[in-house]
């Protein structure tokens, strides 16, 4: 009698692949569509900012407040989200965190002056971090063909979500700044709807996240040494993101387009091009490779002109990709900790990069040089590299445990 090797698919799994990844139940698409919203508000503001800033009569650094607020509340969040999840399921944790975003969202557009919005924000990123931090989770529990097919469907709803939200922001803020705010909403809210009715009751897991836990995680030598380069890394991705749209001298619709093919590259390199990559060369290499690349476009950014510049905010999608996908991974896998609690604990470290960036660029921008910035986030890629090489030895394990099939909890994912 014929058997089936340890660590392959069964009959049942297999069929499903055999089926197609978009074979998927309804409540996995639901899911799915408002993780693409949820990933539409990183890109949003992008090409509205100068707008905002022009409309509420702030400063490049004030506005960029708007990122600040966001990722540090996201950030704290991170922390409490897996406490949250443990205790009342992923089916109310996502329905929690979509009716937060909504009404932040909604608020966020009714703005008169800076401070309301970075406030609106902070509540914005509460709700994002709630409904991100479960919803691949989700998706893992109900989709068909297993984990793998889950977390293609996920990072192609990532990869949507953030190379069309620049898109939104533009096409709704050419009529006001107050329009993508008030849009997204109206899809978070359609998202509400339909997980509400398609999605079924999801039970709480059997042992519950204790608040403590992804910091203990962190005292692992290889997820903090992830966790602190990606840190840095996040600084030069978020000096191009939040900083970028100032000085590229273009109204709304450009912006868009310009974050339209940088998301695009984010998205072909996280999804097709990390995983060749890290297969043919490892992970720990393609960090160190797409960090290098890194440095190539901000200089790119601090020392060409207008056309220069739109080129390497495009070309910086690809190792921002590449490292998004990297780094998760690292910090997935590195440790022994459960995998929601890993990623809870790396997400807090590594999304201070994106609250201390947007407003040290605006900063630095306007009270010394536009290319100041930059240079600092090529200082920024570079201790990043060289804590994973002082690092090294904790993350040894990373290239084989590639190869070894997968064993605890699906991914927290990282890119929200």
């Amino acid at each position: 009698m014929q058997t089936t090797p340890p660590g392959a698919p069964s009959a049942p799994e297999r069929a499903a692949r055999r089926g197609g990844i978009l074979r998927q139940p309804l409540s996995v698409w639901a899911t799915a569509f408002a993780a693409v919203v949820a990933f539409m508000g990183i890109g949003l503001v992008d090409p509205i900012l100068p707008a905002i800033a022009k409309g509420l009569h702030a400063t490049p650094s004030q506005v960029s407040l708007l990122f600040t607020s966001y990722f540090l509340i996201t950030a704290v969040a991170m922390l409490l989200t897996g406490w949250v999840s443990s205790r009342i399921g992923g089916r109310r944790t996502l329905l929690l965190g979509l009716a937060l975003v909504v009404v932040f969202a909604s608020l966020s557009g009714t703005s008169d002056t800076v401070a309301q919005l970075v406030g609106f924000r902070a509540g914005w990123g509460l709700g994002n971090a709630l409904f991100v931090a479960t919803a691949l989770a989700v998706i893992v529990g109900a989709a068909s063909g297993g984990a793998e097919s889950a977390i293609i469907l996920y990072e192609a709803a990532l990869g949507l979500g953030i190379s069309t939200g620049p898109l939104l922001g533009a096409l709704l803020g050419d009529m006001s700044w107050r329009y993508p705010f008030f849009g997204t909403a109206a899809l978070m809210a359609a998202g509400f709807v339909l997980i509400a009715v398609l999605l079924g009751k999801t039970p709480p897991p059997e042992r519950r996240t204790r608040l403590s836990d992804p910091i203990r995680a962190l005292g692992h030598g290889g997820l903090s040494t992830t966790a602190f380069a990606a840190l840095f890394y996040n600084y030069a991705f978020f000096t191009v993101l939040a900083f970028t749209p100032f000085v590229l001298g273009m109204d709304a619709h450009g912006i868009g387009l310009v974050f339209f093919g940088w998301g695009v590259m984010v998205a072909l390199a996280s999804v097709f091009a990390a995983p060749r990559l890290q297969r043919r060369i490892g992970t720990t290499r393609v960090m160190h490779l797409a960090l290098g690349l890194l440095v190539l476009c901000e200089l790119g950014l601090a020392l060409t002109g207008k056309t220069g510049i739109i080129v390497s905010t495009v070309l910086s999608g690809v190792p921002i990709g590449l490292n998004n996908t990297a780094f998760t991974e690292a910090a997935m896998e590195v440790s022994e900790a459960p995998r929601p609690v890993a990623s809870a604990g790396y997400n807090f470290v590594r999304w201070l990069g994106g609250v201390i960036a947007p407003y040290a660029a605006g900063r630095l921008g306007e009270d010394i040089s536009p290319d100041l910035p930059y240079y600092v986030a090529v200082v920024s890629c570079l201790i990043a590299a060289l804590i994973l090489l002082l690092g090294r030895r904790h993350l040894r394990g990373l290239d084989r445990a590639h190869d070894a099939p997968a064993s605890r909890e699906a991914p927290v994912p990282s890119s929200a």
